[in-house]
């Protein structure tokens, strides 16, 4: 989706690959601040928050804002350690437990998502009977649409494919509310409609879709913003966060950070800079059922449907401050080959 890109943004310095050691960064330290500048709660935020982000980024890195009722949390790094740092904990009203592991991708934080729990899935794992179950659902689906001379995918495939699995065949409460996969696929399948070449490269190469998915979650998460509560004081770049503070964790800012992401606007499967962990924990039942149906939806889209192309004249729009993702995505389900 390009919709929501600035479009004055500089192309940034390439970051290095994810796991060497980082080029120091440029950007001052500041102190933090509290009030006076930017809220998310601002008018337009919600149209297009990816520019504000910017302005927090490199204005504002630790603001509190007072609207909102939080300190604002936008640069990669200190996101990061806000839902991993023993410094922080669950905020009371976010569905995580306190003390628990904080919600990351599509894991709401779970304590049965951790490796070391028996209900975590095996890493890169789903039960057979329910890859099955997913598998025919979205074959189903996408033979339906593909006898449409113009479809919603969002309303006619990526609300059902994801209903395919009911939380009870899965053991955690993260795959219980399935809007945040319905979302993700969403901006997954918007993504790769913007790039014809890229979907013929996916129908040749399925294996691509794997990294696909990890780049979509990145650039545009389903969860754009995550509340946590410092236990203890904790310094960030942006300055240092008092004990006990409220602090919304921008997602979709530091997915965006041009000092963790080479052009971070950019959908790019190939980047040498994924974060892998980007979709969340491995063993989370709803990670690899996120994953899962990409594939397998995408799959049985290309398969019913090879030259799937959008509706003419529609071009998708995202929406959406704390969860974000586009709400229509009209396509031609053309059965014949791309041209």
């Amino acid at each position: 989706m390009q919709a929501d890109t600035p479009g004055d943004i500089p192309a940034p310095t390439p970051s290095p690959e994810h796991g060497t050691a980082r080029r120091p960064s440029a950007r001052p330290r500041r102190a933090a601040r509290a009030g006076g500048g930017p809220s998310l709660l601002a008018p337009g935020a919600a149209h297009d928050p990816y520019r504000l982000y910017r302005v927090l980024r490199e204005e504002y890195p630790l603001i509190y804002d007072a609207p909102l009722g939080a300190w604002l949390v936008s640069r990669y790094d200190d996101v990061a350690t806000a839902l991993t740092d023993p410094g922080f904990a669950g905020f009371p009203h976010d569905g995580a437990p306190r003390g628990g592991p904080a919600p990351q991708g599509l894991c709401h934080g779970n304590f049965r998502c951790l490796p070391s729990d028996r209900y975590a899935m095996p890493t890169g794992s789903v039960p057979g009977h329910l890859a099955e179950r997913v598998e025919r659902t979205a074959y189903v689906l996408a033979r339906r649409i593909a006898q449409r001379p113009q479809a919603d995918l969002v309303e006619e495939f990526c609300r059902w494919l994801p209903a395919g699995a009911p939380a009870a065949d899965t053991g955690t409460s993260c795959t219980r509310h399935t809007g945040l996969r319905q979302t993700a696929l969403a901006s997954f399948l918007a993504n790769l409609l913007d790039d014809p070449d890229l979907m013929a490269a996916m129908r040749i190469e399925p294996a691509l879709t794997g990294r696909a998915w990890t780049e979509s979650l990145r650039r545009d998460p389903p969860v754009q913003v995550v509340l946590r509560r410092t236990v203890t004081e904790v310094t960030l770049s942006g300055g240092t966060l008092p004990a006990r503070a409220p602090v919304a964790c921008l997602i979709g800012s530091a997915g965006r950070d041009p000092e963790r992401f080479a052009a971070p606007d950019v959908f790019d499967p190939f980047r040498r800079d994924q974060d892998r962990g980007t979709p969340g924990p491995a063993g989370c039942p709803a990670v690899l059922l996120g994953r899962l149906e990409a594939e397998q939806g995408l799959r049985a889209l290309l398969d019913a449907m090879p030259g799937l192309r959008w509706a003419e004249g529609f071009r998708p729009a995202a929406t959406g401050l704390l969860t974000r993702g586009p709400r229509s995505l009209l396509v031609r389900p053309w059965t014949g080959r791309p041209g």
